[in-house]
This record gives C-alpha cells, structure tokens and sequence, in this order.
C-alpha cells in the first residue's frame, strides 16, 4: 500500500476492519524472538493449571499485531508517533488457532502537524482485547 495523505484523511474516516491470525506457531516464534517463555503462551497443559481455558497470545504480539495493521494504514510505520494501549482481555488460541479483528476511527486531523488521531478497536471472539488504543499517525 502506498502512503496515505493528509488531504485524503477526514474524521470518522474508517480503517479495516482487518483480521490478523494466530496459531500455536506464532506463539512459539513470537516467544523466541521476545525471549518471553512464559507457559502459559505454549503449553496448554500449564495454562489451564492456572485458571486460564488455553494458551494465550501475549500481550505484546496482540499489540503488534494491531500496530502492524496501523502502519499498513498509514503507509509506513515510521509515521507513527505515538501508540498506547490497555490490556483488557487475553486472545485465547486453542490449537485450531484464532484472529483479531482490528478497526479504526480518525478522531482528529490536525493540518498544521500533519498529524492524524486514530482510535483502535481490537478484539477477539467478540470480546475487547485492548482497550483506550490510540494512536498519532503524521500525515503530512
């Protein structure tokens, strides 16, 4: 995708929605390249051990996973600027894997900085995963 402008940009514009899945592989090359070997993201035996229903993604992927989406959006993820979220919900990935489905809203544009506000919607089987997710992407 090439990169978007500000003149193409209006609040309440819409971004996705985009599914992004995650199997059982993910998790492991996402453990090994995070050094986060944590059980409970691959070994469903240990995660139901302590009151979770599987294994989970962790929560940074799930963030990631979400930025990526961002920044394939705004046409290259050095424009974005600044990114926070909450964790609300873990992405349960039973071994027939699952998504995330991704939306966004502009919120503002702000023509003098080229900078665009965007809040993301990140869920999973329906449930919120991340919650207060917004975003700066700059534009122009």
């Amino acid at each position: 995708m090439g990169a978007r402008s500000l003149d193409s940009v209006s609040v309440g514009d819409v971004l996705g929605p985009v599914s992004v899945p995650v199997g059982r592989d993910t998790l492991v090359a996402y453990a090994n390249a995070s050094g986060d070997q944590n059980p409970i993201h691959q070994d469903e035996e240990f995660a139901r051990s302590v009151g979770l229903p599987d294994v989970i993604a962790h929560g940074m992927w799930t963030m990631g996973a979400a930025a990526t989406v961002l920044a394939d959006w705004a046409g290259d993820a050095g424009r974005v600027v600044e990114y926070g979220t909450r964790f609300t919900k873990p992405v349960v990935v039973p071994s027939s894997g699952a998504e995330i489905q991704v939306e966004g809203k502009v919120t503002s544009v702000d023509a003098e900085t080229g900078r665009v506000g965007v809040e993301l919607t990140v869920t999973s089987e329906g449930q919120k995963v991340l919650g207060r997710c917004v975003a700066v992407v700059r534009l122009g």
